[in-house]
């Protein structure tokens, strides 16, 4: 049954970008889907509690701490596949 309050792939993204772009003040260009944000220096140690807290808040789930890897928050591209594998 398809659920009327989830989020599609591109609105999961477009929130993602947008809390990353008014967090961080980074230029727009800078961050693209697949950029690697911790590598870009975008995102700090700080930044990532930050990001967890928001993505706990913005889409009703909770990561367990061994789903804490860089690679599920390493990009936009892999927090989108991240959150949707938690809701489903």
């Amino acid at each position: 049954m398809f659920n009327l309050f989830m989020k599609t792939t591109v609105e999961i993204k477009e929130e993602l970008k947008k809390f990353i772009l008014e967090t961080t003040f980074a230029p727009a260009e800078q961050v693209q889907n697949e950029t690697l944000i911790f590598e870009q220096g975008i995102f700090d140690s700080l930044g990532f509690i930050s990001l967890i807290t928001f993505i706990e808040k913005n889409f009703q789930i909770s990561p367990k701490d061994s789903e804490l890897l860089e690679d599920n928050f390493e990009s936009i591209d892999a927090m989108t596949r991240f959150i949707e594998s938690k809701l489903n």
